[in-house]
């Protein structure tokens, strides 16, 4: 454990850093609160920081940053309860207040809003709809041999599938195929319907069968919704850095994965090589999960460098988790 001239040191340090991105030299240092002693003294503290591995000498003469460790040490010990200020706040209340219609365009533009508060990049992941209740189920022919089948979910996600059939259908089948589902399918989780009752005809029921598994099938990946990466593109000097970063939030799969092993690891922020992805070395990710009734139903979150404001982070994802998690509640 650090002792508290030197917690003082490396707060300072951390804090500068966060803002100015430049190293940070010892006379900068002396000054802060809870210092206060000569630069010769701080460069000393600052030296024995960087053999104990909580800050780096990036360049001979050059200031200090801090490490992964470093940033650790400022989330665990030194980082305050933060709170959002009065605008941030007003604007996730009256984002809520408003937000209306189809789950997918809810989670899309929350993932804007965290983005534009905290940014950096945002992800929000949905509930998984194979879980969630049918409503309402329909299929819409479009042709002799297409339809559309839609569906209705209680967690709020309106899932459509286009398919084709081998033999010609009229209308009185799609109908009757409607019919069939609803009364089979209606108050159930889509997860749970094993095989559809028999309707007693055959050709009704391979419709019904059809348009099921193409909704189960269509419900295997878990939505996710990346807002603000171009933020995240503004917060690195280094091009491959950059590139790596992008490259990495386009794939959905990689991306549920990170915020999940996160989750699962009881953690809420994981710092640079913690949450063991090589393409995001240089990145932080803060996040929280959505729970609604005690169960969790999703997670929201940001990805930005190391040196992020982790008080404003913890307390913008905090905020919308819940937020999110209370209309969410509401249908």
């Amino acid at each position: 454990m650090l002792d508290e001239r030197k917690t003082a040191i490396l707060r300072a340090v951390v804090q500068e850093y966060i803002t100015t991105a430049q190293p940070v030299g010892s006379t900068h240092v002396a000054d802060a609160p809870g210092v206060h002693v000569s630069s010769a003294t701080v460069r000393n503290d600052m030296a024995v920081l960087e053999q104990e591995g909580f800050l780096i000498q990036p360049h001979t003469s050059a200031g200090r940053i801090p490490t992964d460790k470093g940033y650790r040490f400022f989330v665990d010990h030194l980082t305050p309860a933060g709170r959002l200020d009065p605008d941030a706040t007003l604007q996730v209340g009256e984002f809520f207040g408003r937000a209306h219609g189809r789950l997918e365009e809810l989670l899309s533009q929350t993932s804007d809003l965290l983005a534009h508060l905290t940014r950096y990049a945002a992800v929000v992941v949905g509930p998984q709809a194979h879980t969630a209740v049918v409503r309402s189920i329909q299929l819409v022919g479009l042709s002799a041999r297409t339809a559309t089948v839609v569906a209705v979910l209680s967690n709020g996600h309106v899932e459509n599938q286009t398919i084709e059939f081998a033999a010609d259908v009229d209308d009185e089948q799609f109908v009757a195929a409607t019919t069939h589902l609803r009364s089979s399918t209606v108050g159930t989780a889509l997860d749970a319907v094993a095989g559809l009752p028999q309707s007693g005809d055959e050709a009704v029921d391979a419709l019904c069968r059809q348009a099921l598994e193409s909704l189960q099938r269509s419900q295997l990946d878990t939505p996710v919704y990346v807002g603000g990466t171009a933020s995240v593109a503004n917060a690195f000097d280094a091009v491959d850095i950059v590139r790596s970063v992008l490259t990495t939030l386009e794939q959905q799969y990689v991306v549920v994965s990170l915020v999940r092993d996160v989750i699962d690891r009881g953690l809420t922020v994981a710092i640079g090589a913690e949450h063991g992805l090589e393409p995001l070395v240089s990145c932080s990710v803060v996040v929280k999960s959505v729970m609604v009734e005690g169960e969790r139903l999703g997670t929201v979150g940001v990805l930005g460098p190391t040196r992020m404001n982790y008080p404003q982070a913890l307390a913008t994802v905090d905020v919308v988790s819940d937020r999110l998690g209370r209309r969410l509640a509401e249908g």
